[in-house]
């Protein structure tokens, strides 16, 4: 029997046990499985270029996998199936000649049209009959067309007038900025743009609005702008640009002489009582 005041070395692990311990139970952590994705390469693509559905992680014990146009695996939906054993690849209802598979489940379009556009869903299955579903998208765009720019009249007068431009495209799915001297165009009060921004309002429009206008119109792919369209403003150049319109100056003029008037009568007013008579009132009033 050992004797109490023996050291107690049972139990007790070196620094090197501890490292040796350590590295075991990470080799023994449970892996994270990778989640099955689709990735469309390009993510939006010109009509009539290729794209492919790249898959990501495809189970390591594959069995076969199978295309489907849609958001649901029905049968008659079925573009292409893959056999793994076989490498046998069958064509299913909604092949339409353009669609190619690869073993590593990757499905490729050759020169995609707009009726391409929409999900598109993988089922891959492993050889313990297991299957992962997994939807992607295909986005596919045309290239604009250059737009149009109109306006109600280019020749305005400034403080008076109010601007109407309209930016006219035939595109759909698209987005519409807009230019002022080749640079995007600074948002102020007096400017609106109606829903979608395709038509620009200036009220009222001032000198400093004279120049080139154009519209821009783009979508993923690519953009396009109008032809400049020159805003002519006419002013009096002898009168300050107040910002004001003729009828707020009209009234501040009024005002003025109203305060005038009011001073005059005033003033004789005053001068009557002083010299307490009226003789020389026409005179002086």
């Amino acid at each position: 029997m050992e004797s109490p005041s023996a050291p107690a070395h049972r139990g007790c692990i070196p620094p090197q046990g501890l490292l040796l311990a350590a590295s075991l139970l990470t080799l023994w952590s449970l892996p994270t499985t990778a989640q099955l994705t689709i990735e469309s390469v390009p993510p939006d693509a010109a009509e009539g270029k290729d794209v492919l559905l790249r898959v990501h992680n495809l189970p390591g014990n594959l069995g076969g996998c199978i295309w489907y146009k849609g958001e649901s695996i029905k049968s008659d939906l079925r573009i292409l199936s893959y056999t793994a054993d076989t490498q046998a690849i069958t064509l299913g209802p909604a092949y339409n000649h353009r669609e190619t598979m690869y073993p590593n489940g990757s499905l490729l379009f050759q020169k995609v049209t707009l009726q391409d556009t929409g999900y598109y869903t993988l089922l891959a299955i492993d050889k313990d009959y297991e299957g992962k579903e997994v939807t992607g998208q295909l986005r596919v765009y045309q290239p604009v067309a250059k737009p149009v720019l109109r306006a109600r009249n280019a020749t305005v007068t400034e403080h008076k007038d109010a601007v109407v431009l309209t930016c006219l495209t035939n595109d759909i799915g698209i987005s519409i900025r807009w230019l002022f001297k080749n640079q995007i165009l600074p948002h102020k009060d007096r400017m609106k743009l109606s829903q979608g921004n395709s038509i620009l309002t200036i009220d009222p429009v001032r000198r400093e609005d004279a120049g080139g206008f154009q519209c821009e119109v783009f979508n993923p792919i690519s953009s396009s702008k109008s032809d400049p369209l020159e805003l002519n403003v006419q002013y009096n150049p002898t009168l300050p640009s107040t910002g004001l319109s003729d009828g707020a100056i009209a009234g501040i003029v009024i005002g003025v002489l109203a305060g005038v008037a009011l001073i005059a009568a005033l003033v004789c007013f005053l001068y009557i009582r002083k010299t307490g008579g009226s003789m020389n009132l026409h005179i002086l009033c």
